[in-house]
């Protein structure tokens, strides 16, 4: 990991003038978290969701590589995923998943970590036809948890970076393990948090106030406090039921929570890389080569 962090300074910082250069675009969002089990991506298929019911279009990429379930939470068992795409010639149509209201679905598989195997052939054939996704306002991927070549690789491929974690003291100590870590590498100098499985907003907000304190005590970093999102039982429902809480139970707490979040995703300057699915793909190839 420590050989990529010349590429990884490089790639951030490539994104970082394309942003300031372009004003057109996909908005490419990462979220992660520093240990799993914080309801990741149950937030990511929610906020999708979230986003989508306000008209703009939304992929969620589902880069947890071999372990991902943002499919299995959105009522799905897809067949085929990425490594389909590029290593057995199948087209978007047949591997892309649309959620409710239109969300799209990309299944990651493991092929992104088997890039050396991919022949120049095979990665230009991937980038044609992923061209075809070319309506998209933002992707969000959903990466694995902790610190690892992957997940820092999908954080400097995007704009933003948004970290799950809870009140809990050993998720907050992971999830500054993490910053720590794109602190050194220089791979992002800001982070948006979000506070789930909160009992109260005034825990909420403490919770973030603590964490904010310890990172602009040790470490670069710029935060913002996304939000928070209650310990809500209808979240659990949802879940059994493999539909997404802001469907299933639109009027609970959890739900107006979310919306509130993307109404803030939604509001904030519209400054993206402009190079959309293509151009992620592109990056995310040459990062997984080193």
């Amino acid at each position: 990991m420590l050989d990529q962090a010349d590429r990884l300074r490089k790639l951030a910082k490539d994104v970082d003038e394309k942003v300031e250069n372009n004003n057109k675009g996909v908005k490419i969002i990462t979220v992660t978290s520093g240990k799993g089990g914080v309801g990741k991506s149950n937030f990511v298929v929610n906020l999708a969701i979230a986003i989508q019911m306000k008209g703009k279009k939304v992929m969620i990429f589902d880069a947890d590589v071999g372990m991902g379930n943002d499919d299995v939470l959105m009522g799905f068992l897809p067949k085929y995923n990425v490594n389909d795409i590029i290593f057995n010639n199948m087209n978007i149509e047949d591997v892309l998943i649309e959620g409710p209201y239109g969300v799209k679905l990309l299944p990651g598989g493991t092929g992104l970590t088997k890039v050396e195997e991919i022949t120049e052939e095979k990665r230009e054939k991937f980038i044609n036809k992923i061209k075809e996704l070319n309506d998209l306002d933002y992707i969000i991927m959903d990466t694995g948890a902790g610190i690892s070549k992957s997940v820092l690789g999908f954080i400097a491929c995007s704009e933003d970076l948004i970290i799950i974690t809870t009140p809990e003291p050993t998720s907050l100590t992971d999830a500054y393990s993490l910053l720590k870590a794109v602190d050194h590498f220089e791979i992002k100098s800001s982070a948006k948090v979000i506070i789930n499985r909160t009992l109260s907003f005034k825990e909420g907000i403490e919770t973030y106030n603590k964490f904010s304190n310890t990172v602009n005590n040790f470490l670069n970093m710029n935060l913002e406090h996304l939000g928070n999102l209650s310990d809500d039982r209808k979240l659990v429902e949802a879940v059994r039921k493999q539909k997404p809480f802001i469907i299933s139970f639109p009027n609970s707490s959890v739900s107006k929570e979310i919306m509130s979040i993307a109404n803030k995703i939604m509001g904030q300057k519209e400054e993206h890389t402009g190079d959309g699915v293509e151009g992620l793909f592109k990056k995310i190839f040459s990062i997984f080569s080193v």
